[in-house]
């Protein structure tokens, strides 16, 4: 028999095919098979405990778990070369794309094939519907001329301005989170009626997702730092001083702003009222630096100074006011409300960290330990861990800006070494996450605050966001919370933000399945921490296929174009990211002042991306900018 070859591989028979090697393909696409079905039979009685709704799509999970549980990469080369689908796009219908390839190499080798679509619980196009289908039922339709929904987490404004509820509704906020994380019952509930409200008036559905706390692990409460306030003018490049710094001088209580002033303090309203322009105003700074304030004019809301040195205020400084024409002028005033700076830690690379039980957070000067040696102490919000963790493990404060390794445990605190840190060192404050990606914590996921908030949840959430959630166990701890409180119809938001999270992911998705509607949020912050940030990109990812199997809507979270809603301005990173969301079928974006322009933004990166992507599909639409090819081409 004459030969040809395909250029760079194997030779090809005149009757383009060898068929030993079609055969040993169909033998082993038939072990496959066989394989895939053996693991659906083991998981049955998991199957069993899945809603009607979602039993093709719990059956198709299964397939695509057997699929990958070896590696098939030397299988998907031999497909590929004989031009054949290599099931790298099969998660949606895993074993009908099977069938598929088996189907096309039993007629190329001239043998009988029998159509099996009864068998499979999903074909490429069924497998569409039903992702649509749970999509809709649980985040509703997608708004006209945009596939992805845009879910818009509240500020604590919402709660008292309906005007900022209405501009997010009217520039395209598809679901509004509010997190029970902040605020109060009272806030929520005015948040919810203020979407109500706005959708109703703008003819837009909205949902309400209302995320729980859970047991989140955070630092404890710092002492705020001493109130100080620095007054600096501008200088050029030689020192020279280019603008005077202004200070606003107001009334004891008073909040409001007088014009021109970059930073304002509060006064005698007696002592305030006898300033005119012209006056000088003499002080001892915090630094016994003498300075001189002038009176530059007067209006409604106080009297604006200005000076030539930079000068730093606290609560016992003294202004005194200095008048030529009158002998007897000098007047004092003692400062008040000054503005307070949070608290802080110091942390460097090499420091010793106390993590303790008690509310107490600062240095800690134990007896015989020298000022040098003196550890630093900061509380923690969930003390139970103590007794879940090891020497050894690592722990990381504040989105994984600061690392520290486990030293020693103790009963009433972890002594913990600072290995990551800036190089000038990071300040750690009040109020940051703390992850322990090395250890097996058990928590349950709702807390007894959470299952408080569960009455409120009930009356204004059409979606519920498990936070934390470990173990298919605390899946069915929501739901029957749920149900008790005749809260049937709201979806659960599965939040997988921690490895064992992830680790767990087939069976939180099974047990989710139970839920009428079910989503899951990739809560990408705590997993690059928890997981590591180089690991990231491949989470994600497989999240993704993993529920693209499932056919589970997808809510794609966390620093979605985050510079531009924090500054106005994005970083190119952030649109390639936010670009991403694509294939997710909804992109939570964080608050922030310019919000509006994040969506605006958002927006129009979806409804271009939705015509060259569809999950992992790449589409071939017509590329306006190389069409027609230039006539110098041949």
């Amino acid at each position: 028999m004459t030969s040809t070859t395909n250029g760079d591989d194997a030779p090809l028979t005149t009757a383009g095919w060898d068929q030993n090697v079609c055969q040993a393909l169909i033998d082993e696409l038939w072990a496959l098979r066989e394989h895939m079905l053996t693991t659906e039979r083991a998981f049955s009685e998991r199957l069993l405990a899945v809603s009607p709704p979602h039993q093709p799509s719990a059956r198709n999970l299964v397939h695509y778990l057997a699929l990958r549980q070896e590696d098939r990469r030397p299988l998907q080369e031999k497909l590929a070369w004989l031009g054949l689908s290599s099931l790298g796009h099969a998660e949606s219908h895993v074993l009908a794309n099977l069938d598929k390839v088996l189907g096309i190499l039993h007629r190329l080798t001239g043998q009988t094939w029998s159509e099996r679509s009864l068998e499979e619980p999903a074909g490429i196009h069924s497998s569409h519907r039903l992702l649509e289908q749970h999509t809709t039922a649980l985040l509703g339709a997608p708004p006209p001329g945009r596939k992805v929904r845009i879910m818009v987490t509240l500020p604590s404004e919402a709660a008292l301005d309906y005007g900022l509820v209405h501009q997010l509704v009217a520039a395209g906020m598809d679901i509004a989170r509010i997190n029970c994380a902040h605020d109060d019952a009272g806030r929520w509930s005015s948040m919810a009626a203020h979407v109500r409200r706005a959708a109703q008036s703008l003819g837009r559905p909205v949902r309400i997702l209302m995320d729980l706390g859970g047991p989140k692990l955070r630092t404890g409460a710092i002492p705020p730092a001493p109130a100080v306030l620095k007054l600096q003018p501008t200088r050029d490049t030689f020192g020279r001083v280019t603008r005077k710094a202004c200070l606003g001088l107001r009334a004891f209580g008073s909040t409001m702003p007088v014009a021109g002033a970059s930073a304002h303090i509060a006064v005698s309203p007696d002592w305030l009222a006898r300033l005119e322009a012209g006056d000088k105003l003499d002080l001892v700074d915090a630094r016994d630096a003498h300075r001189r304030l002038t009176v530059l004019r007067r209006d409604g809301a106080g009297v604006l100074c200005e000076c030539r040195q930079t000068t730093y205020f606290v609560p016992e400084t003294l202004l005194e006011r200095q008048r030529r024409r009158h002998r007897h002028g000098k007047h004092r005033s003692r400062l008040a409300e000054l503005p307070s700076r949070p608290g802080s830690l110091l942390l460097r690379q090499g420091d010793l960290l106390h993590l303790t039980r008690s509310t107490f957070a600062g240095p800690v000067q134990e007896d015989k330990v020298t000022e040098e040696d003196a550890m630093l102490s900061i509380s923690c919000t969930l003390p139970e861990v103590f007794t879940q963790v090891c020497i050894g493990e690592r722990i990381f404060f504040d989105d994984g800006r600061i690392g520290g390794v486990i030293r020693e445990v103790g009963s009433t605190a972890l002594t913990i070494e600072i290995v990551q840190a800036s190089r000038d060192g990071s300040r750690l404050a009040g109020d940051k996450g703390i992850n322990l990606p090395d250890s097996q914590l058990d928590l349950p996921a709702l807390t007894e605050k959470d299952i408080e908030d569960l009455s409120v949840v009930a009356r204004h959430a059409d979606l519920v966001g498990l936070s934390f959630v470990q173990r298919g166990s605390d899946i069915d701890a929501l739901r029957s919370r749920l149900d008790a409180l005749g809260a049937h119809e709201i979806g659960v938001i599965l939040k997988i933000e921690t490895r064992r999270a992830f680790e767990n992911l087939p069976e939180l998705l099974l047990s989710a399945m139970a839920s009428r509607t079910a989503g899951v949020m990739i809560a990408r912050g705590d997993l690059a921490v928890e997981c590591g940030y180089e690991r990231l990109a491949e989470v994600q990812e497989e999240i993704l296929w993993a529920t693209e199997a499932a056919h589970m809507p997808v809510i794609w979270a966390t620093q979605v174009l985050e510079t531009l809603a924090k500054t106005g301005q994005p970083s190119r990173a952030e649109i390639t990211d936010a670009a991403m969301g694509e294939r997710a079928e909804c992109v939570m974006l964080n608050k922030g002042p310019y919000i509006l322009d994040a969506m605006r933004v958002l927006d129009d990166i979806l409804k271009r991306m939705q015509s060259h992507q569809a999950k992992k599909r790449s589409l071939l639409r017509a590329l306006a900018a190389w069409t027609p090819l230039p006539q110098r081409l041949p």
